[in-house]
C-alpha cells in the first residue's frame, strides 16, 4: 500500500499528543540514561527513534516506508515510548515536568484509542 489509507482513523488530538510524548521520550530518556553513561543515552535515543520510524502499519502513515508490523506491535511500540517518556521525566526533570509528560502521555493515550482500534482491526487477518 502507499500512503495513508482513507480509512485511517487518527484525530488532531491524538496526533498531536502522540507527537508530543515522542518527543518527551526523546529528550527525557536519554536525559535520564546519561546519568549512567553517555554512551548509554546514545543508545537510548537512536533506539528510541529508530523503533517508530523504522516499525509502521501500511496505510497508517503519509510516508510509507520502513517495516510492515501488525497494528498490536506498532501499538506496543508507542506504549513503550510513552513509558519512556514518563519513566524518563520522572529521573531527568522536576516533579511539575514530569507530572506534565504524565498528564500528555494519559491524554494521548485516551485520543488514540479510536486509532488503535483501527490499527487492531486492519491487521487481524495479517
Amino acid at each position: 500500500m502507499t500512503g495513508r489509507s482513507p480509512d485511517a482513523v487518527d484525530s488532531p488530538l491524538g496526533s498531536a499528543t502522540r507527537f508530543l510524548a515522542e518527543i518527551a521520550a526523546w529528550v527525557a530518556a536519554p536525559w535520564a540514561a546519561s546519568r549512567v553513561s553517555v554512551v548509554l543515552a546514545v543508545v537510548v535515543l537512536v533506539v528510541l527513534v529508530a523503533l517508530p520510524a523504522t516499525f509502521n502499519v501500511p496505510g497508517d502513515k503519509h510516508r510509507v516506508g520502513g517495516r510492515a508490523v501488525s497494528g498490536p506491535v506498532r501499538i506496543g511500540i508507542e506504549l513503550f515510548l510513552f513509558a519512556a517518556a514518563v519513566v524518563g521525566a520522572s529521573f531527568a526533570w522536576p516533579e511539575w515536568a514530569a507530572v506534565v509528560v504524565l498528564l500528555v502521555v494519559l491524554v494521548a493515550a485516551v485520543a488514540n484509542r479510536r486509532r488503535w482500534r483501527w490499527l487492531v482491526a486492519t491487521t487481524r487477518a495479517t
